[in-house]
């Protein structure tokens, strides 16, 4: 592969328009994977599947986007994310159209979790926010990273009811055609991220080899305290954005009351991660995430100790909401602030990746061990716990930005 040419990018990229490409972008991706726990009950019952051979397959998908996201992060970070994005959302369109086509669940976790899962890699935060940390000055970076956080969250709250009525109306097989036509719409926004061509050199970073970036990252113990806490993230969402729907069925409440659920946590994390990213330019971001992980394990307890009425679980979602994504802002921005811009994707990667395997866990665990018990209690009870382990593992992170040896110049 070629470098690109600087006739073929900008000469640079405003803060309008990274904002609005990358929201839309984000919107989109992430918009339209929120809703994939409304298709559990439908695929299961129709196909004859039990609920652990959906899980698993979102599992897979969970873990091939955490592991393939350092290395769309490395592509984006040295050929721009342009070419990435476009090819992650063709990924995604054939991921979803052969979602709807998979007969067993072997084939369900090829296409719904292998192929989706890298598609999702190339398409979501980790790549969008390696541009915004190259493009928007670090006085205003964790802010824009809480815009695009935002909508990512907006897409949750404004895709969840589409792709309620789209199964409504359509049926879920014609659904998933529908959303994978939707994926392809990422490829003309992504031409607003074509990158000016002195991409290496971003942020003035003295030169730094890929393997050095690594090697660097993960003797840093603030890395690791902030992988830990991703995992805790990773567990928690995923396991309730795609079992919250057949927990609230099992506890004898109508299908909307799920669906009204999923969108106002989208709606208040609008708030919570635009938030996030504006205290983050006030406090001290570790600060910040030990209180979203100790807040969201308080919401869990008080959720479960309370009865399942429709207005507990439009409260509960609409705090856990101002909760939700709101760790990505001030998670991303501390790498940033710690490494520099130039690795920003793929170290961003590296950490989403242990949010990933936190993912795997939480949305497989809660389909097994539901099968098992025919309750959903010990994964509530596990993500209460592990909360409050996130809130301590991120009160040592370090967020001073790492001094290094300046290279000699090349004669």
């Amino acid at each position: 592969m070629s470098a690109i040419s600087p006739i073929d990018r900008p000469a640079a990229l405003s803060v309008r328009q990274v904002l609005l490409c990358g929201a839309l972008i984000v919107t989109l991706s992430m918009g339209i994977r929120h809703g994939f726990g409304l298709w559990l009950q439908p695929m299961t019952m129709d196909r004859g599947w039990t609920r652990e051979t959906f899980s698993f397959a979102l599992a897979v998908q969970n873990l091939a986007w955490g592991a393939a996201g350092p290395f769309a992060g490395m592509l984006a970070d040295r050929w721009g994310a342009f070419r990435v994005l476009a090819a992650a959302a063709l990924l995604y369109a054939a991921g979803l159209a052969s979602m709807a086509l998979a007969a067993t669940g072997t084939g369900f976790a090829a296409t719904a979790g292998l192929l989706v899962g890298i598609a999702q890699s190339g398409c979501t935060y980790a790549v969008v926010y390696g541009v915004i940390g190259r493009q928007v000055p670090a006085e205003r970076r964790s802010w824009a990273m809480g815009v695009a956080a935002a909508a990512g969250s907006f897409g949750q709250f404004l895709m969840v009811p589409v792709e309620s009525a789209l199964i409504g109306h359509l049926g879920w097989q014609q659904a998933l055609f529908v959303l994978a036509a939707a994926a392809l719409l990422i490829i003309p926004l992504a031409r607003g991220l074509r990158e000016p061509a002195q991409l290496a050199a971003a942020g003035g970073a003295p030169a730094q080899s890929v393997g050095a970036a690594v090697r660097e990252a993960f003797a840093l113990p603030s890395f690791r305290w902030l992988m830990g806490g991703y995992f805790v993230c990773g567990f928690q969402v995923v396991f309730i954005g795609v079992h919250m729907p057949s927990f609230l069925k099992d506890e004898g409440l109508p299908p909307q009351v799920a669906t009204t659920a999923l969108a106002l946590i989208g709606l208040f994390n609008v708030f919570g991660t635009y938030a996030a990213g504006q205290l983050g330019q006030k406090l001290a971001k570790r600060h910040i995430l030990a209180a979203i992980y100790a807040l969201r394990s308080v919401a869990i307890v008080a959720f479960m100790a309370a009865p399942k009425t429709a207005l507990t679980v439009y409260v509960f979602a609409s705090v856990m909401g101002v909760l939700w994504l709101s760790t990505v802002p001030p998670t991303n921005a501390v790498i940033a602030q710690i490494f520099g811009v130039r690795h920003l994707s793929m170290l961003g990667g590296f950490v989403f990746f242990s949010h990933q395997i936190g993912s795997f866990l939480g949305v497989w665990l809660g389909g097994r061990l539901y099968d098992a018990t025919g309750s959903y209690d010990i994964v509530w009870w596990l993500s209460v716990a592990l909360g409050v382990l996130a809130a301590l593992a991120n009160l040592p992170v370090r967020e001073q930005p790492l001094q290094r040896t300046p290279l000699p110049a090349t004669p």
